[in-house]
């Protein structure tokens, strides 16, 4: 292969690592650089151009360079598509036309494509890399392998690598991931093990092109420069909060597979936004130049941020998802994704100079406007009386500005009511022209901002640190494990929660809006129920309902598949704290044909919950023989309880049929079936109880016109329906409402017109029975399907 004639020195200043890195590093010789995964979305993006400008911007000196590009294809297939690819790198815009044509020609006459799949495929590669450096006579200095791959592969790699592709006893070796790295805290933990047996940690650079943003890189010099203004302020005495923000107007669309397994806080908040949060939070290093010194203050960071719980944070899905999901991922219509694609997350950190301090972490996709920032936002103290457009009485913040936005450039803004930075560096210059902008509240004139002299792309910046041998940009193990040990606790957590769903953009409205109150986080408001009106063309079967109010109590509303869903994911999560708190759940169970679904979702989904811990009670039963169809119990047995492992005495029928008889009067089965749950039940308060409603407005064995008032104190009564068969015996709502949460459960079309109905009336047990379920001391919650509610 031909080697560079053009030799490269690179002389990158090297402000991090020891003093062997930086000898490495400025080491003259030749340098292999192999991107594994080479005709990848990301390597053509960022990757190839990040090397092509690392190669231009070297040109002259003692270095030489060969390229590789990797991957699983066979030569033959990838060797035209990789030509094409690096053939688009482009020169800056201060280069002239005749000298970015030779810098790209040399480029592509140093470049070329190898298969590597196998073992042998790395040791080939690597007998190349010998032979050349042989034909050349030219002493090696280093080689660089680019993993942008899955991250399942890196350890498979990583010992190919080792096992083949080692370089000599003094020529440094650089292997560069991907996130993500791992799923959880084990999975980093195994990968990070896995790893460490085939490359040493220096020789790892796990990347996080975040840290390559001039902004977010600017974090630590610009609190350095500005002490004498910050120290006296960074504290909780002055500081509002702290606003961590990644706002996206794409979809993930094309990204489903991979999306879908990890969500908004992995995607994003585990590692780019935690890494903001610790560097506008972290002590100053009295060296900022030792990678060590700077890793230890992250970590003190990690020691004393408070826990993330389910109370720490909201979740939302935009609306088309879900479609998507199954489109990509050939699912089912019915099948249901939890998979956050907007999240808000309010951490703490507990140290006397932060307490009470917010710090909000927000991202999301298909919102308003594509802008990535974080705020420090100061209280004010001033309080102008007459001039309130004074500068003294405006937002006193400052801004880190990623980019995009209303203001569309990388900057750093003070508002000119804090103080004027300090601008050290050449590398950055002050803007003085503005144009016409507001930035969080402030137009841009109120601001002092300074940007970047020159512009540029993050992996570029990062592909220079590699080069030079500087870790601080740079993931390390600890940092990584400290960071899944902050996020895995509130993943856990959150497992089994229902997102919000929003329809996107301009359209969400105030949906996502939030309120902290103390250390909780939620929605500002609760009712999400979208009218008609103001669906804009949108039919209701493409939306989606998540909560509401109705009745004035709380209300869970979806298809119905989803919503069978929550109510057994609720019923289980009611379950496992009464079993945890008491050591016993008493769940009551109506009868008809809307729990059906439930029962099989409940045998069918939920393998962990507390059977054996479980009683299991009738809300009301049909006067029938327990081994005829129209028996509640024998649906219950049929559909559920033969499904489960539960003990048979903690089933409790109702007893409907004694001394052969049924319902009979004199045999006082319903006194019986009181004395019962009296003796079993504590303070006769069941924890849970699931109610249905029929097209009459009755619920459980109470209907229309049956004097339900004149049942007083007692928990079981003989009733009488209007429809065969007549008898029933059935909780009254003296049973009923002293639980601690009601669940109301109604289904399909055909209720409606009753559920518009019951929307309007007044309280009248009398006439509508399920007006009479008010929980004394618990809650109510209905769970109304689409059908039932939109129609």
């Amino acid at each position: 292969m031909f080697l560079a004639v053009v030799l490269l020195l690179v002389t990158l200043s090297v402000q991090g690592g020891n003093g062997e890195e930086q000898a490495e590093a400025q080491r003259p010789g030749h340098i292999s650089v192999v991107i594994v995964g080479a005709t990848g979305d990301l390597a053509k993006r960022y990757l190839w151009q990040g090397f092509f400008e690392q190669y231009v911007n070297q040109v002259s000196g003692g270095n030489s360079f060969s390229f590789y590009g990797g991957g699983l294809s066979p030569t033959s297939t990838a060797t035209p598509i990789f030509f094409e690819i690096i053939k688009n790198v482009s020169c800056s815009e201060n280069t002239s036309p005749e000298r970015c044509a030779v810098l790209k020609e040399q480029f592509l006459r140093l470049a070329q494509y190898h298969q590597l799949k196998t073992l042998e495929d790395y040791q080939e590669l690597a007998k190349h890399i010998e032979k050349e450096l042989q034909q050349e006579g030219i002493t090696e200095a280093g080689r660089l392998f680019y993993l942008s791959v899955p991250a399942f592969a890196y350890a498979d790699i990583a010992d190919k690598i080792n096992n083949s592709c080692r370089p000599t006893s003094g020529v440094w070796l650089r292997v560069v991931l991907e996130k993500p790295f791992g799923h959880d805290f084990r999975s980093a933990q195994l990968l990070s093990s896995q790893l460490g047996s085939s490359l040493k940690d220096e020789e790892m650079f796990r990347i996080d092109h975040y840290l390559g943003k001039q902004v977010v890189a600017k974090i630590l010099p610009f609190r350095v420069e500005n002490k004498k203004f910050l120290d006296p302020i960074w504290n909780k005495h002055h500081i509002e909060r702290v606003e961590i923000v990644l706002k996206e107007t794409l979809d993930v669309k094309g990204r489903i597979p991979f999306y879908d397994q990890y969500g908004v806080i992995r995607d994003v908040m585990q590692n780019h936004m935690t890494e903001v949060m610790t560097l506008l939070t972290m002590r100053l290093p009295v060296n900022m130049s030792s990678t060590q010194e700077l890793l230890q203050k992250k970590l003190q960071i990690f020691s004393n941020l408070l826990p993330l719980g389910k109370n720490q944070a909201v979740i939302g899905q935009y609306q088309a998802y879900k479609t998507s999901v199954q489109q990509e991922m050939n699912k089912t219509k019915d099948h249901i994704s939890l998979t956050p694609t907007f999240a808000a997350v309010l951490a703490h950190i507990d140290e006397a100079r932060y307490e009470g301090v917010p710090i909000l972490l927000i991202s999301g996709k298909m919102l308003d406007e594509r802008v990535g920032y974080a705020r420090i936002l100061f209280k004010n103290n001033i309080f102008c009386l007459q001039n309130q457009n004074s500068v003294h009485c405006k937002p006193k913040q400052i801004v880190f500005y990623f980019g995009h936005g209303q203001l569309k450039y990388p900057a750093i803004l003070v508002s000119k009511n804090l103080f004027k930075p300090v601008l050290m560096e050449r590398e950055w210059k002050e803007v003085t022209e503005h144009t016409d902008v507001d930035v969080l509240g402030l137009p841009i004139s109120d601001y002092y901002v300074q940007t970047p002299s020159e512009n540029r792309e993050a992996y570029s910046e990062l592909i220079s640190h590699i080069f030079a041998g500087r870790k601080n940009s740079f993931i390390s193990a600890e940092n990584l494990l400290a960071s899944w040990g902050l996020w895995t606790p509130l993943l856990s957590s959150l497992a089994g929660s229902f997102p919000r769903i929003y329809p996107g953009g301009a359209d969400n409205g105030d949906m996502l809006n939030l309120r902290v109150e103390g250390k909780d986080i939620s929605y500002s408001s609760e009712v999400v129920i979208i009218g008609a009106d103001q669906m804009s063309g949108t039919s209701a079967k493409d939306f989606q309902v998540m909560q509401g109010k109705f009745r004035s109590a709380d209300m869970v509303s979806a298809w119905s598949e989803e919503l069978v869903e929550r109510l057994a994911a609720d019923i289980h999560e009611a379950a496992e704290a009464a079993v945890r708190k008491g050591g016993v759940f008493h769940l009551a169970l109506s009868g008809g044909s809307s729990p059906l679904a439930l029962f099989h979702r409940l045998a069918l989904h939920h393998f962990s919950f507390p059977w054996r811990d479980t009683h299991v009670w009738m809300v009301d039963e049909r006067c029938v023989p327990p081994t005829e169809l129209e028996s509640n119990f024998n649906s219950l047995h049929d559909h559920l309880l033969q499904h489960v492992r539960i003990p048979y005495y903690n089933i409790h029928p109702m007893p409907v049929q004694l001394n052969q008889r049924l319902c009979v009067e004199e045999d006082a089965g319903a006194l019986l079936y009181e004395k019962e749950v009296r003796n079993l039940v504590n303070g006769s308060s069941f924890h849970f109880v699931l109610l249905g409603v029929g097209y009459d407005g009755h619920t459980a064995s109470l209907f229309p016109g049956s004097k339900i008032s004149e049942l007083g104190d007692s928990l079981v009564a003989l009733t009488e329906s209007p429809i065969k068969p007549h008898q029933r015996m059935s909780l009254t709502f003296s049973a009923i409402n002293q639980a601690r949460t009601v669940a109301l459960l109604v289904m399909g079309k055909g209720k409606h017109e009753l559920i518009t109905q019951l929307s309007r009336v007044k309280d009248n047990p009398d006439k509508w029975p399920v007006t009479g379920v008010d929980p004394a001391d618990g809650k109510l919650v209905w769970y109304i399907d689409y059908d039932a509610l939109l129609g």
